[in-house]
């Protein structure tokens, strides 16, 4: 685990489309490889359907479609972090995840304007490891529930 602080929260680092995402490890169950998706007719475009998780049945959102950049082939790299917001259970598909840091506050940086890759309320702030910027994920922004348990 990489420290910027001995003391703060831990964050799973996670990667999509060559950019460093930092998601609070309190909403994160586990992190797993991607098998079996079963699609899901007239969900929304990002969700690539459901799996079947330790006996629970998961909405699987692709992040990169989630957020407009383009789709590649899912891999031996290709990670699904399941998530639990409000009680409900979603999988995230990441590009990688293999990181967890520890971020104290204090050093979380608000989000520069010109930052374009993601709309400015899908990010809570910004911290620099080893002189690389990685984006604080604000996870109950960027992920509409209502949006997702009404479709699938």
């Amino acid at each position: 685990m990489k420290t910027i602080n001995n003391s703060g929260d831990s964050y799973i680092i996670f990667e999509l489309a060559g950019t460093k995402y930092a998601i609070n490890s309190q909403y994160v169950k586990q992190m797993e490889m991607i098998e079996n998706i079963t699609p899901v007719p007239n969900a929304p475009s990002f969700v690539e359907g459901v799996i079947i998780s330790r006996g629970q049945v998961i909405p699987a959102i692709n992040l990169r479609k989630r957020f407009g950049f383009d789709k590649i082939d899912f891999d031996i790299k290709t990670r699904l972090i399941v998530v639990n917001i409000n009680n409900r259970s979603l999988g995230l598909i990441v590009d990688t995840a293999r990181d967890f840091i520890k971020i104290d506050k204090e050093q979380i940086k608000e989000v520069p304007e010109t930052i374009t890759a993601l709309s400015g309320k899908y990010l809570s702030g910004f911290v620099t490891v080893e002189k690389e910027p990685i984006l604080i994920f604000n996870i109950e922004e960027a992920i509409n529930l209502t949006e997702i348990v009404e479709k699938v």
